[in-house]
């Protein structure tokens, strides 16, 4: 059950826009983004990937580490931006099992540790893209989701699948406020899953993920925009039907199921046209599918772009 109605709070009541677009990039590193770098993924810190090199080059230079590791949207340790580095080392990343279950011939549950080791790792650099009109460019390490999802063998009645987020307030502390209907869920169609560009990250800048960033392992589709990229998996699940998210329950006006960057369709609160990198002043264009259209555009041709936000 629901316990705040949409107008109560949406993903970026926090602050004003424009002013929350601002605050990081012109406050010096203090206290809560020294614990950031320092967090790591889970009570051991951070540790080094062994990964190939990145496959999808962009002429774009990453996004400062501090400013990943500092400026989050990840609730379950609070609504402020600053508030996932501040909270998050409650989190225990390790160990951590994954269960995949649903309409597959090979259900079972897996330990972050075999995943790591049972598929190659890659680095990826990403274009991301928040719905709250900030962006930045972050070097994921991970696997591809079609890799996993051809290990279960789904069945032909499989035509989604489903993710959800570790439940416990007890690492978890913003999970006691009532926020949205824990845990966090989210999904995709098949055919997204199956795009060679959704991955499955267990890292960034070449070592484990930082908790406030999704720790130990997090989706990352970036042609979509940022609430997508469900954080602290423990479920995948492969369903018949299109699975209920988290964001689209709460607003559906604002967030929905595909979620993909449409700057042609603005939020209700403000325009979507452009967007402003972490780390530089002047906006940008918004570019269709974050600029992933030629990847992507064609598993929705036919589809009423307004329909895609």
């Amino acid at each position: 059950m629901l316990i705040r109605s949409a107008p109560d709070l949406k993903d970026c009541d926090v602050t004003d826009e424009g002013l929350y677009l601002r605050r990081r990039e012109f406050i010096t590193a203090g206290t809560a983004l020294g614990a950031a770098l320092a967090l790591g993924a889970g009570e051991a810190g951070a540790a080094p990937l062994a990964h190939s090199p990145n496959k999808m080059p962009i002429d774009e230079k990453p996004t400062p580490l501090k400013d990943i590791a500092g400026y989050n949207n990840f609730y379950e340790f609070g609504t402020n931006k600053d508030d996932p580095a501040a909270h998050a080392g409650t989190l225990r990343a390790r160990p951590w099992t994954v269960t995949v279950d649903g309409l597959c011939k090979k259900p079972g549950r897996i330990a972050i540790d075999d995943l790591v080791k049972r598929f190659p790792l890659e680095e990826r650099i990403y274009r991301m893209r928040c719905v709250e009109a900030w962006s930045m460019v972050i070097p994921w390490v991970g696997f591809p989701l079609a890799s996993l999802i051809g290990q279960a063998e789904p069945t032909g009645q499989a035509r989604y699948v489903a993710f959800e987020t570790l439940y416990d307030p007890q690492q978890m502390p913003g999970q006691r406020d009532r926020v949205i209907d824990w845990p966090y869920r989210e999904g995709l169609r098949m055919d997204e899953a199956m795009n060679p560009l959704a991955l499955l990250a267990v890292g960034l800048y070449g070592e484990t993920l930082p908790n406030q960033d999704g720790a130990p392992i997090r989706l990352v589709t970036p042609w979509k925009y940022g609430f997508k990229g469900i954080k602290s998996i423990v479920r995948i699940s492969f369903v018949a039907s299109p699975p209920k998210t988290s964001w689209n329950l709460l607003a559906p006006n604002e967030y929905g199921f595909y979620g993909n960057v449409n700057p042609e369709v603005d939020h209700p609160r403000w325009s979507q046209a452009s967007e402003r990198r972490i780390g530089e002043f002047f906006r940008r264009k918004t570019l269709p599918f974050n600029g992933y259209g030629e990847q992507v555009a064609a598993m929705y041709r036919g589809m009423d772009p307004a329909k895609l936000f």
